[in-house]
């Protein structure tokens, strides 16, 4: 009698689930930006937000959590209940991670549930104009003339971009310095105002002040121009060649998020990103919608952390 007893409790608690599930979401749902406001991943979020709002009948409110290079936002979310009412909106710092930080205190494949890749673009190299370079050669050439002069800016010790800067660094055989910062938005601020010289900014963040002219760009990370700014070339043909980074953005949730709630939130963010309205301003800030499975996006998380752990090891970057 005690089994059957246990057995319907069990199937109680199951349907109990199953009805939250389908009732989802009841409240507000959170999600979380690790890094300061005016950047890639701030922008990603705040643009989805509203049509979220609009589909799932509840606010989505966006919670920028700034620091550690990404990791102390990404530990909130983690560390949230997997009931769906947190989620995290990561770049691809989030892959640099693991081989900076020895001592994390969460497992970056193991601790979340892959939803869905977002888009995916270039980053931008640009330049503050009184920078005397009109291309990557110049840049190149001038860096090599006055080794340990210039300056480039990065969202954050070991992230994406100081990584990526390394790896063109190390393969253009140039020595500039590194003035790390707590976000693109602040980094971006010193290049406009022209305290630092040299930003591998996100396209998001960056393509708008390259159409004013308030930066100049020199060209685009990824293996083909884009058609935002289709008369740049690429990095690889501008004089560093076989050099690609890849720009992209996802959705993550904690370890335990429900199957049908991952369905949903991968079904509901794959129409909104694929509608005209998005394609167009993704195409004007430079992106391409990427969606898929949450399987796809574990291979590219997967990806990315193998090949940012040797540019860590080459590069010798350290986390502080």
């Amino acid at each position: 009698m005690k089994s059957m007893h246990l057995i319907v409790a069990v199937a109680l608690c199951a349907a109990g689930g199953v009805a939250q599930s389908q009732n989802y979401p009841t409240k507000p749902v959170r999600i979380i930006v690790p890094f300061p406001p005016g950047g890639g991943s701030d922008y990603i979020a705040r643009l989805i937000a509203p049509p979220l709002t609009k589909v799932f009948g509840q606010q989505f409110i966006v919670d920028n959590r700034g620091g550690a290079g990404s990791t102390l936002g990404t530990e909130v979310a983690f560390k949230s209940p997997a009931d769906g009412y947190t989620l995290l909106l990561i770049s691809g710092s989030f892959t640099t991670s693991p081989s900076l930080y020895k001592n994390l205190k969460y497992d970056p494949l193991n601790d979340m549930v892959p939803v869905i890749q977002t888009e995916d673009g270039p980053y931008v190299i640009t330049i503050h104009p009184s920078l005397p370079v009109k291309t990557v050669k110049q840049l190149v050439a001038l860096a090599r003339s006055k080794p340990g002069n210039i300056n480039y800016a990065s969202t954050g010790q070991g992230g994406i971009t100081h990584l990526a800067t390394e790896l063109f660094r190390m393969m253009a055989g140039v020595n500039i310095t590194h003035i790390p910062y707590k976000g693109t938005g602040p980094a971006l601020t010193d290049v406009l105002g022209g305290q630092v010289q040299i930003l591998f900014g996100s396209a998001p963040a960056t393509v708008p002040h390259v159409r004013t002219g308030k930066l100049r760009g020199l060209g685009v990370t990824t293996p083909k121009r884009i058609a935002a700014l289709p008369d740049m070339p690429t990095i690889s043909e501008a004089g560093v060649p076989g050099y690609e980074v890849v720009l992209w953005y996802g959705v993550l949730g904690p370890k335990g998020l429900p199957k049908d709630i991952v369905a949903r939130w991968n079904s509901e963010i794959k129409r909104i990103i694929q509608t005209q309205e998005m394609k167009g301003r993704f195409a004007n800030e430079g992106l391409t919608p990427a969606p898929g499975t949450p399987g796809d996006f574990a291979k590219v998380l997967k990806r990315d952390i193998e090949k940012w752990m040797k540019v860590v090891k080459d590069a010798n970057v350290k986390a502080q």
